[in-house]
C-alpha cells in the first residue's frame, strides 16, 4: 500500500526519481490523510507493502491470505486488549482452576488469596469464576435450608432466616476486590487519555521530520528519540490501538523512504532490523513445536508486539518475504490453538454428558418410594454423593451451563420435596406425641409433691406406663422432656420411700441388728475347709436377710455387708460362675425386698444386652477361626487359632453366667 501511494520515491542517493522535494512533501501529506481517513482498511501489518487486487490473486492464494489474516487478527485483537491494561499480560501467570470442584470454604480461602494481589486485572477473571461457583453452591445451600425449615416449622408467621459466616467473609473479600478494581479503572482511564495524547503528539512530530532541508544526522537523532519515547509512552485505549499504531508505523516507513539518508546508513538500519526479525521468525519456528500451546500463543503475542512496536522496517526486497513467513508461522500456532479449543470443547461436552447422567439418577431417586427413616438416610447419602460428583465433573459448554445448572437444581429440589413429604408426616406424628408427653410431664410435676401416697402412687405408675406406649418426639425436644418427666417421677418415689422408711419401726430395728451383725461377720475367720466355709458364709447371708429391710436413707449398710462378702469370696476357691451367682442372688434379694421395680427392670434390660453382646462376640470369633481352619495348607492349628479357641471358651463360660442370672431374675418375676 505504501508504495502505491508514494510514486515519487527517493533513490539510494537521496535524489527524487520523479519530481522535486516539494512534490514529495505534497505527496506525503496526501498519503497521511488517506491513512487517517481509512484506518479501518489498513492491514495490521503494513509491511505487506504491495497489496494486489483480488482479481490478481489465485483462489488458493486468496484462501491462504484469508486464513493468515484470521490468525493475525487474533493476535492483534489480543494485543489491543492487553495494550489498554498492561496487568492483563500477567493474568496467564495465575492458572485458571476448575472452581466448580471447590467447596465453599476453599472458594473463600482462594478469594482471600487472590484479593491480596496488587495486579487487579490479572485476577479479575479468576475472581469472577470464584464468585459464580460460590453463589451457585451457596444458593443451593439456602434452598436446602429453606426446605428443611418449611418441613420442620408449622407456624406460617415464622419467617425463614439463615446466616452464614462464610457468606459474610466472601462479601467482605469481594468488596475489597471491587474497590481495588474501581480505583484501578479510575486511574487507568486518566493514564490512557494522557498516553493517547502523548502518542498522537509523537506521530505529529514524525510528520514534521520529513524535511530535506535539515541535517540528516540531527534528523536521525530526533527520529531515534521519538522511537524511544514511543516505547515508553504507556497504555492507550484498545479501540484506538490499531489506528494509532498504523499511523505511527506508516510515518516511520515514510521517514525511511523520504528522508535523504545515505545508502550505507539506511542499509545498515535495514540490515539490523532484518536480523532482529529473522531472530523472531526463528523463535516462532521453535514455538510451533512447543507442547504448551497456550504458552506458545502468549509468547507469540509478545513477539508480534516487539515486531510491530520495537523493530523498524526492512528493505523492500525482504519485506514481503519475511512478513509472509512470520504470518504463516503465526497461522500454524493459531491453528494448534484452535485444535486445543476444540479439544477443550470436546472435554466440556463429555462433562455435560456426565452431568446429564447425574441429573437423571437424581430424578429417578426423586420418584422411588421409601417408607422408613433408615432407607431415607441411604437415599440422602446417594443424592449427596451424586451432588458431589456433579460439582467435580468439570466445566460444560458455556451456552448450556445455566440450563444444566437449572436442571440439576430442579432435580435436587424435587427429591427434597419428595423426601420432605415423608418427614412431614413423621413430624406430625412426633408433634402429636410431644403434646401427649408434655401433658404427662405436667401431670407428673403436679403430683410430685403430693403426700396422699395411697391414691397418688397408682396414678404415677400409670403415667409411667402411658409414657412407654407413646412414640418418638422431635429430637430437639427429646432429651429435655425426658429429663423433666424422669426428675418429677423420681422425686415422688424417692419421697415415698423415705416416708415408708420413717414410719416403719421394723426397718429401724433391722438396721440396728444389721449394724451390730457387721462386727460379727468382720471377725469371721475361714477354717480352710471349703464346704464348711461356704456353708458358714451362706448362713451369714441368710441371717442378714432375715433381719429384714432397712430404712431407705440407711441403705448404705447393704454396701458394707456386700464388701465384706466380696472379701470372703476372694479367699474361697470357688469357681467364677458360682461366686458370681451367689453375689447376684444376694443383690437381687435386696432389690426384691425394697420393691424397687424400676431397678429390677433395668437389671433385666442390662442382662439381655450383655447376653446379646457376648453372643455377637462368640459369633465373630467363630467366623474368624473358619478363615484359618478352612485353608488347604493348614495342617495344624497355630498359636493364633489356639488363642481364638481359648477366647471362645471364655466367652461361652461368661454367656452361661449371664443366662443363669437372667433365668433367676425371670423366676423371681413369676413368684
Amino acid at each position: 500500500m505504501l508504495e502505491e501511494k508514494n510514486d515519487n520515491l527517493q533513490d539510494a542517493d537521496g535524489k527524487l526519481e520523479n519530481g522535486s522535494a516539494n512534490s514529495a512533501e505534497n505527496n506525503e501529506t496526501t498519503s497521511v490523510e488517506i491513512i487517517e481517513n481509512e484506518t479501518e482498511n489498513i492491514v495490521p501489518e503494513s509491511e505487506n507493502t504491495i497489496t494486489l487486487s483480488e482479481e490478481e490473486l489465485s483462489d488458493t492464494e486468496a484462501v491462504v491470505e484469508t486464513q493468515n489474516q484470521t490468525a493475525l487478527d487474533a493476535i492483534t485483537n489480543s494485543n489491543a486488549e492487553e495494550s489498554e491494561d498492561e496487568t492483563l499480560k500477567e493474568r496467564h501467570d495465575i492458572p485458571m482452576q476448575d472452581y466448580n470442584t471447590f467447596s465453599l470454604d476453599e472458594l473463600v480461602a482462594e478469594l482471600k488469596k487472590l484479593v491480596s494481589s496488587d495486579k487487579v486485572m490479572s485476577v479479575k477473571e479468576h475472581i469472577e469464576e470464584i464468585k459464580k461457583s460460590f453463589l451457585l453452591q451457596y444458593n443451593h445451600l439456602i434452598e436446602e435450608k429453606r426446605e428443611e425449615f418449611n418441613a420442620e416449622n408449622q407456624d406460617p408467621n415464622e419467617e425463614f432466616q439463615y446466616h452464614s459466616p462464610l457468606k459474610t467473609k466472601f462479601d467482605e473479600y469481594y468488596n475489597i476486590f471491587r474497590d481495588h478494581r474501581n480505583a484501578h479503572f479510575k486511574n487507568l482511564q486518566t493514564n490512557l487519555k494522557s498516553n493517547l495524547e502523548n502518542r498522537l503528539a509523537i506521530v505529529e512530530e514524525l510528520k514534521e521530520l520529513i524535511n530535506p532541508q535539515e541535517n540528516i544526522k540531527d534528523t536521525l537523532k530526533h527520529f531515534n528519540e521519538l522511537r524511544e519515547r514511543w516505547k515508553n509512552a504507556g497504555s492507550i485505549p484498545k479501540d484506538k490501538y490499531n489506528h494509532v499504531w498504523n499511523n505511527y508505523h506508516f510515518h516511520v516507513e515514510n521517514f525511511y523512504d523520504y528522508l535523504h539518508l545515505d545508502r550505507e546508513a539506511r542499509d545498515l538500519d535495514f540490515k539490523h532490523n532484518l536480523e532482529q526479525k529473522q531472530k523472531i521468525v526463528a523463535r516462532v519456528e521453535e514455538l510451533v513445536n512447543e507442547a504448551d500451546v497456550s504458552k506458545a500463543f502468549r509468547e507469540l503475542q509478545d513477539l508480534h508486539r516487539i515486531w510491530k512496536e520495537d523493530i523498524g522496517p526492512v528493505s523492500k526486497e525482504h519485506r514481503d518475504e519475511i512478513w509472509n513467513k512470520f504470518s504463516e508461522l503465526t497461522k500454524k500456532i493459531h491453528d494448534k490453538r484452535e485444535v486445543l479449543f476444540e479439544n477443550i470443547r470436546g472435554s466440556e461436552l463429555e462433562n455435560l454428558e456426565v452431568k446429564k447422567n447425574i441429573i437423571s439418577q437424581i430424578e429417578v431417586l426423586a420418584t422411588e418410594k421409601v417408607n422408613t427413616h433408615a432407607l431415607w438416610l441411604l437415599q440422602i447419602e446417594k443424592v449427596e454423593a451424586l451432588r458431589s460428583a456433579f460439582f467435580a465433573a468439570g466445566k460444560v459448554p458455556s451456552d448450556v451451563n445455566e440450563a444444566t445448572w437449572s436442571a440439576f437444581k430442579t432435580a435436587v429440589r424435587n427429591f427434597n420435596t419428595f423426601k420432605n413429604s415423608f418427614y412431614k408426616d413423621i413430624k406430625k406424628d412426633q408433634n402429636d406425641n410431644l403434646n401427649k408427653k408434655m401433658a404427662l410431664v405436667a401431670k407428673a410435676k403436679e403430683l410430685q409433691e403430693s403426700t396422699d401416697y395411697e391414691s397418688t402412687t397408682p396414678v404415677m405408675k400409670k403415667i409411667q406406663e402411658e409414657w412407654k406406649q407413646i412414640g418418638h418426639v422431635p429430637r430437639k425436644y427429646s432429651d429435655k422432656i425426658w429429663k423433666e418427666f424422669k426428675d418429677a417421677c423420681n422425686s415422688y418415689f424417692d419421697k415415698l420411700k423415705e416416708h415408708k422408711n420413717e414410719e416403719n419401726g421394723d426397718e429401724v430395728a433391722a438396721f440396728d441388728n444389721k449394724k451390730a451383725y457387721l462386727e460379727t461377720i468382720r471377725e469371721f475367720q475361714l477354717t480352710g475347709d471349703h464346704k464348711t466355709d461356704l456353708d458358714a458364709i451362706k448362713l451369714h447371708i441368710e441371717t442378714w436377710k432375715n433381719f429384714g429391710k432397712v430404712p431407705f436413707p440407711r441403705r448404705h449398710i447393704e454396701g458394707k455387708f456386700n464388701k465384706i462378702l466380696d472379701a470372703l469370696f476372694e479367699k474361697l476357691s470357688l469357681s467364677k460362675k458360682e461366686t458370681e451367682m451367689i453375689r447376684f442372688a444376694n443383690r437381687i434379694d435386696n432389690l426384691s425386698e425394697s420393691n424397687d421395680t424400676r431397678k429390677l427392670d433395668n437389671e433385666k434390660i442390662f442382662l439381655m444386652r450383655k447376653i446379646e453382646e457376648v453372643q455377637n462376640e462368640i459369633f465373630q470369633l467363630e467366623n474368624n477361626i473358619q478363615f484359618f481352619t478352612n485353608t488347604k495348607n493348614a495342617k495344624k492349628e497355630n498359636s493364633i487359632v489356639l488363642e481364638v479357641r481359648k477366647n471362645i471358651a471364655l466367652h461361652k463360660e461368661s454367656l452361661d453366667v449371664w443366662k443363669e442370672k437372667l433365668h433367676q431374675l425371670r423366676n423371681l418375676d413369676n413368684h
